[in-house]
């Protein structure tokens, strides 16, 4: 279940409906949200007939065919087309995912339906508020933390040290996971969300660090840490594959193992 977070006081009503163009060959309906916050209008959802002969095979492609030849108005955010930035991720067909990744066909059901990723403040139409995210995300200290000095050169670490890295050093911060989290949609001023709970991961067990103990410290809280609660959402919509419910576990499992 989606939950948007639409401006107070209004519902999402049925928007306009942006025909096709004549002699289009095959025609694909997708149902897009549409916010404003300049202006008086309620959230809408307006439906675009797009002719998917005219564009390419990703829901990203078919977004800038609406922008570049149906409704110049449409927002939405873009940048790699690689699946590395994660700047084009929202909730495609009831699913968080990267628009340049996911495929049009994928989406089951005669229409697409096209909403900004879930529980976050909407800025324009497709593009969430991911303020709180980033904070979140700092709020970790993402860098190396040591008090041994500098090496000459770079920090060494062994292939086996390095290895603990993987499925840790590949998110993107892209938000699908911590916005398909219940948890988080109840408890985001406080949880710190699958997203940065992963990144907590990866420098607790990089051995170049040297402040773990004081990382969990600053982890061992009811609220930053402890409202997992194993839903597997997260590991369900991640676009590189990533099980940030594991990595969780592992954080809980250091914080028993440090005081047994």
């Amino acid at each position: 279940m989606v939950e948007l977070l639409i401006p107070k006081n209004s519902r999402v009503g049925k928007g306009r409906r942006h025909a096709a163009p004549a002699g289009a060959g095959r025609v694909k309906a997708f149902r897009i949200y549409r916010y404003d916050p300049e202006g008086t209008d309620n959230p809408a959802w307006d439906t675009y007939d797009v002719d998917v002969d005219a564009c390419g095979p990703m829901v990203l492609d078919v977004l800038i065919h609406i922008k570049n030849t149906m409704d110049s108005t449409l927002t939405f955010r873009r940048s790699c087309r690689e699946g590395v930035c994660g700047s084009c991720a929202m909730n495609i067909g009831g699913r968080n995912t990267l628009a340049c990744t996911h495929g049009w066909e994928e989406v089951p059901g005669r229409d697409v339906q096209i909403s900004p990723l879930p529980s976050l403040p909407v800025v324009k139409d497709l593009v969430a508020d991911l303020t709180l995210f980033y904070a979140q995300y700092a709020s970790i200290e993402p860098w190396l933390h040591t008090t041994t000095p500098e090496p000459q050169g770079e920090w060494r670490q062994s292939e086996a040290d390095r290895a603990k890295l993987d499925g840790l050093y590949e998110c993107i911060l892209c938000a699908c996971c911590s916005t398909s989290c219940p948890s988080y949609w109840w408890n985001e001023e406080k949880y710190l969300g699958p997203a940065t709970l992963l990144q907590a991961r990866r420098w607790l067990v990089d051995s170049r660090d040297e402040a773990a103990g004081e990382r969990l410290d600053g982890l061992e809280d009811p609220f930053k840490l402890y409202r997992c609660h194993t839903i597997m959402n997260c590991a369900q919509v991640c676009p590189k594959g990533l099980n940030p419910a594991k990595a969780i576990a592992e954080i809980k499992a250091m914080l028993v193992e440090r005081v047994v």
